[in-house]
């Protein structure tokens, strides 16, 4: 018995934001102090570290359990099963359904359950449960997934990650440009054909690293005080995950068995363009071997980052040709790595 990914499924919202949306924004520093540079600068100077040109955006009506329920659907036509046959729904995400207009995230019921009941599952023995691991959740959904189905308990499972951070961010900090909405979904279930799950590393360091990510206050001192933003301390972040993310995907591929030069494609976490390349630098550098080309597919361009969903809609769109030169090929020897609030790290190698 294997463990493999039978279907996909990504929601990518239609509104675009692109970064010339964001010339007439006030940007201000932590102490409410007025920036110097142009926000034309400002935005070129963010563009040229993150990589990001626009993002998306989900439409007013929408919540994170709806776009996770988009994205459900897709996944479970391209597997071609029954739903009713799904043992466990977990889902991926930070904050809840945010509302638009609204600034509290709503968990009563779970996204789960939510996305269970749009679904119009019957069977109450397929349990639904929100996982929060920060932005590496979908990646750790997948390696929960592995294990139910591992134990007995489980045949089939949906991981879903969906969020909406647009909701979350404060328009007075410069990191508001890097965030987005959107879902992808995978079925993950036992079967009989070659490949799947080959290996897994998880990690969660907390001691000195717990707030890196955070909710904080406006840089606006005039705004409500109660009302918290997502925040991050971007220099440390981008330190931690130059040293722990490639070891972690190393220990991974090493108790895999496959060799560095099977390796296909990388799937990580597209947080930032800049931060990304540097991991992958180090990766092939602790092989002490030449990274391939295009051997990491990037979306974070055009679709900014959307957290728990990036992983999962990157490899949608690469296995339905859909960023191209980039193609998966049945055999194909993967990775999925991801960094994020906590701050958690993972990695999962699988064979395709």
């Amino acid at each position: 018995m294997n463990i493999k990914i039978t279907g996909t499924g990504s929601y990518i919202p239609s509104t675009v934001e692109k970064n010339e949306n964001f010339h007439n924004h006030e940007f201000l520093n932590t102490d409410g102090s007025v920036i110097a540079s142009p926000n034309e600068v400002i935005v070129e100077k963010f563009k040229s570290i993150t990589g990001i040109s626009e993002r998306r955006y989900a439409k007013n009506h929408l919540n994170s359990s709806d776009l996770g329920f988009f994205a459900a659907e897709k996944a479970i036509e391209d597997a071609n099963i029954d739903p009713e046959t799904i043992d466990y729904i977990i889902v991926a995400h930070n904050f809840g359904d945010v509302k638009y207009g609204t600034i509290q995230g709503d968990f009563l019921p779970s996204l789960a359950a939510r996305i269970k009941h749009s679904l119009r599952i019957k069977n109450p023995k397929c349990i639904a449960y929100d996982l929060l691991f920060g932005c590496p959740g979908w990646v750790e959904g997948v390696i929960q997934a592995q294990a139910f189905i591992k134990s007995g308990m489980a045949k089939r499972c949906l991981v879903i990650g969906t969020e909406t951070l647009s909701r979350v961010v404060d328009k007075h900090d410069r990191d508001a440009m890097i965030f987005s909405d959107g879902a992808g979904a995978t079925i993950v279930e036992a079967t009989e054909e070659e490949g799947g799950i080959l290996a897994h590393e998880s990690a969660s360091f907390t001691y000195d690293e717990a707030y890196f990510l955070f909710f904080g206050n406006s840089n606006n001192p005039e705004l409500d005080k109660d009302t918290r933003y997502i925040k991050m301390d971007g220099r440390k972040i981008y330190e931690f995950a130059l040293v722990n993310v490639p070891k972690a995907m190393k220990d991974c591929l090493d108790k895999s068995g496959v060799d560095i030069k099977d390796v296909k494609k990388i799937f990580i976490h597209q947080a930032n363009e800049k931060m990304d390349e540097a991991i992958l630098k180090r990766f092939y550098r602790l092989y002490k071997t030449d990274i391939p080309e295009h051997v990491m597919p990037m979306s974070i361009q055009k679709l900014g980052n959307s957290s728990v969903a990036t992983v999962p809609t990157l490899f949608d769109l690469v296995k339905n040709n859909q960023l191209p030169p980039h193609e998966l090929h049945k055999g194909d020897a993967v990775i999925f790595a991801s960094v994020g609030a906590g701050m958690h790290i993972n990695a999962v190698v699988y064979k395709h």
